[in-house]
Formats: structure tokens, C-alpha cells, sequence
């Protein structure tokens, strides 16, 4: 295992220049999936800079840590923290989307390395990672599962098929992380289909149930610790987030989901977010 193993301030300060990089990233592609990537960041942040047990010289150890990211559309958190670790240039995340680019709208398996699972096709992630978690126990290997889930993919019935499985086959390995930002592509949650009360839910199908503000990095910390802890059944964190988070003129609404910041607004949230002049003015160009 050859990654950094990140403390709290460095997590917090690595948070800060990968908003940066997901800001810069959509500048560059003239858009993307704010929302949900900023979001998600602070929890995709520290599953790989500090939980997941990897190698990304070797990304295809037969031993790591798997990681699905079920709203694939927020792939600009797990792709800025790829970036980070090496496992592609970090040029390639300024210039995604295009036909032969490894960064696709959505993670592709094979094409991206790092990814686990193709994602795009919402609802899917958690029962892939029931089968990872599965496919552990009978090669009588100890990776461990985590799988991030929207809360607007949880209105679909394949995650409460699996939300039934997982804890039938006392799945301890398994760990899935509700981004709970409260907003789909197109409203509240709570108007299109109502999740509340989510805790109490999953508690009813046999999770183990931590609920968190999902920008806390320490709050994610303890969480995982008491995920790892917990023998016997799943363990479900439901994340309260804010979609969207540190953009400042559209953080907290549904337009945020996928949008083309204007250049006035790149400049005003680089800027905020600490990013060198010289690098905004690049964004810019």
C-alpha cells in the first residue's frame, strides 16, 4: 500500500485544492456535475486518502479496497481524487468528456483505472457492491466494500432490493454512504419522492445506521471507524450535505446538479476557494 495515509488538516486542505480542481475541470469542459461531486467530496476525500486500503501503482491489486460510486454522475469528486494519487496525469482532468479521454461523463471499467464499476445507470451501485462483498468472502479475501449512494437514486426499487439483501447475508464488509443532499436533477427530494424517515428505514431491513454531517471530516472519520467495528450486518452512513457546496450562487439548489459556470462565477469561487491568479486566469482562458 504505497498512498498517503492523511491526518485531518491535511484532508481538509486536500479538499480545498481538489474543489479547486473540479471548478477548474469544468471551466475547461465548459460543464459538469457540480452538485453532486462537490457534495461528495469530503467523503470520496477521505476513503481514499485516509480509509481504503490501495496501491494506485497497481490498480488492479487483487486485495484492495472496492469503491462504487453508484451517482456516477458525480464522478468529478472520484476523478480529482484519481488525479491526486496518480493514477492518471492530472492534465487528463481538464480536458474530459471527449471520445477517447479515460474521463467520461460517467466512470467507465476498463477505460478509467482506479474505477471499479461502470456507473451511470442509477440505482445499480449498491446491489455490485452486495457482489463484491460476496465474491470476498468466497475467494476468503478481507477487502472491504464502499459504496456511495444519491439520495434521488434511492426512490429506485433495486436499492431497496439490496437494502433487503445485504443484511440477509450479514454483509460486514459492506459499507454505503448516502449522499443526503436533499436535491435530484430536478426538485426536493422530499416533493418528488420523500426518503424520511431514512435512518429508521435501513435500520428496519437489518443496517447498522450512522447518521453524519457529510462535511465534517472527522464526523466521516468516526464513522467508518465504527462501520469497521460493527460485525454481523451492513452498515449504512446517511451523509447530511449540501449539493453544490462552496459554489457559492448556486450551492443549496437543484440547478446546481449539471451546469456551465459563467466566467465571473469561476472566478469568484477559485478565488474563494484560496486558488493562485495564475490559475484562475487559466481556467479562464
Amino acid at each position: 500500500m504505497t498512498r498517503p495515509m492523511l491526518d485531518v488538516p491535511q484532508l481538509e486542505e486536500m479538499v480545498r485544492q481538489l474543489k479547486i480542481r473540479i471548478v477548474k475541470s469544468i471551466s475547461k469542459a465548459k460543464g459538469g456535475h457540480a452538485g453532486g461531486s462537490m457534495s461528495s467530496l469530503e467523503i470520496v476525500t477521505t476513503l481514499f486518502f485516509r480509509e481504503m486500503r490501495l496501491d494506485p501503482s497497481n490498480p488492479e491489486w487483487a486485495d484492495r479496497d472496492r469503491f462504487v460510486l453508484s451517482k456516477g454522475h458525480s464522478c468529478l469528486a472520484l476523478y480529482s481524487c484519481l488525479s491526486e494519487l496518480g493514477y492518471f496525469p492530472e492534465e487528463e482532468l481538464y480536458r474530459p468528456y471527449k471520445i477517447h479521454s479515460p474521463l467520461q461523463a460517467h466512470p467507465e471499467l476498463g477505460v478509467c483505472p482506479g474505477v471499479d464499476m461502470s456507473s451511470g445507470a442509477l440505482g445499480q451501485g449498491l446491489s455490485v457492491g452486495i457482489g463484491m462483498a460476496l465474491a470476498a468472502r468466497m475467494r476468503k479475501k478481507d477487502y472491504r466494500v464502499y459504496v456511495v449512494v444519491g439520495d434521488g437514486e434511492a426512490a429506485e426499487g433495486q436499492i431497496w432490493e439490496a437494502a433487503m439483501c445485504a443484511p440477509k447475508y450479514r454483509l460486514d464488509s459492506l459499507v454505503g454512504i448516502l449522499d443526503f443532499n436533499k436535491l435530484t436533477l430536478s426538485g426536493d427530494v422530499a416533493e418528488i419522492m420523500p426518503l424520511e424517515p431514512i435512518d429508521e428505514r435501513f435500520r428496519a431491513f437489518g443496517w447498522h445506521v450512522i447518521s453524519i454531517d457529510g462535511h465534517s471530516i472527522p464526523a466521516i472519520i468516526e464513522a467508518l471507524g465504527e462501520a469497521r467495528a460493527t460485525k454481523g450486518r451492513p452498515t449504512m452512513i446517511v451523509a447530511h450535505t449540501i449539493k453544490g457546496k462552496d459554489i457559492s450562487y448556486i450551492q443549496g439548489k437543484w440547478e446546481c446538479h449539471s451546469i456551465t459556470m459563467p466566467p465571473a462565477e469561476v472566478e469568484k469561487t477559485l478565488r474563494a476557494l484560496g486558488c493562485p491568479e495564475d490559475e484562475i486566469a487559466w481556467a479562464l482562458e
